[in-house]
């Protein structure tokens, strides 16, 4: 069964701004994603967390976030416990473009991160550098993200986001894991929901490069088995550039299908160098193990 929802259906509130800057951010879109949820769970797994918008704006009783890149763990798990250390983290970087060129921070705090990667200097990365594009050479890991045009948000706005984003993570458990471990843990009554990378449009995207949709296809197959029930967004968009990407899905792994438009794409202008991206429109599908 397909189904086609209007981006304007609001069932639950997304927090009112970004704590994160991140390409394919679902925060416009997670209020229409949880509209397809089931009515009761035991517990709520994200294994592809990313920027968080799904889980803050579903807000389950029981939630776990997963995520193979530890840096982008400890900035939530930071946020859970130590809110007020979040936001030093973040004024401790920020706060130096008052006296310093721009540039200048971005590419000390780039080359702080480069030489060991860590959740302070990654959490100011993603609010500086370019579209939220987190780019890493497949070859040493090196970040290679140039800086973003405008200025980070202030000190005192990233702070209030952070208050906000407190109170709706504070009573998640966050987890540094491979996806796989996730599927495993899950129990019948659960629900996981999924945001992989696109790898077709988003292969210079951290970690799209190593990403094998096979085996999230394999894990989807043994938690279905099991009760566990699964929600994925996979992109809709059948071309990228002149290339046919429609993603081949196993028979009878779906239920139900839903199409949510999310709009143009940031990373094509990356891309393309900040030119303008006519007539790229980003759709995704959202596929269900189970019937509405």
């Amino acid at each position: 069964m397909q189904l086609s929802l209007s981006p304007s259906f609001a069932s639950h509130v997304p927090p009112k701004g970004q704590l994160l800057k991140w390409v394919g951010n679902k925060q416009r879109f997670a209020a229409e994603i949880c509209k397809f949820f089931p009515d009761r769970i035991n517990r709520f797994y994200e294994p592809f967390l990313g920027s968080g918008a799904v889980l803050a704006t579903y807000r389950p009783d029981i939630g776990i976030g997963a995520d193979v890149f530890s840096p982008l763990i400890d900035i939530w798990k930071e946020l859970a416990k130590n809110p007020e250390s979040l936001k030093n983290w973040y004024s401790e970087r920020r706060d130096r473009i008052i006296e310093e060129d721009k540039k200048d921070v971005y590419s000390s705090v780039l080359a702080s991160f480069n030489r060991k990667h860590n959740g302070p200097d990654f959490l100011f990365l993603t609010r500086s550098c370019y579209g939220g594009i987190i780019r890493f050479r497949k070859s040493d890991g090196y970040m290679s993200t140039p800086c973003g045009p405008h200025n980070p948000i202030s000190s005192d706005s990233f702070s209030k986001r952070v208050n906000e984003w407190h109170q709706r993570m504070k009573n998640n458990t966050f987890v540094h894991s491979d996806f796989e471990q996730m599927f495993i843990d899950a129990k019948r009554g659960d629900l996981i929901y999924c945001d992989p990378p696109y790898v077709d449009s988003q292969g210079i995207l951290y970690g799209a490069q190593l990403f094998q949709l096979s085996r999230l296809m394999k894990s989807i197959d043994e938690a279905k088995s099991r009760g566990v029930k699964i929600v994925l967004s996979i992109d809709g968009t059948k071309k990228s550039g002149n290339h046919l990407c429609d993603v081949e899905i196993p028979d009878n792994l779906f239920e139900t299908e839903a199409v949510i438009k999310v709009g143009k794409s940031m990373l094509k202008r990356f891309q393309i160098e900040g030119q303008k991206a006519h007539d790229e429109e980003v759709t995704d599908r959202l596929l269900l193990t189970y019937a509405l």
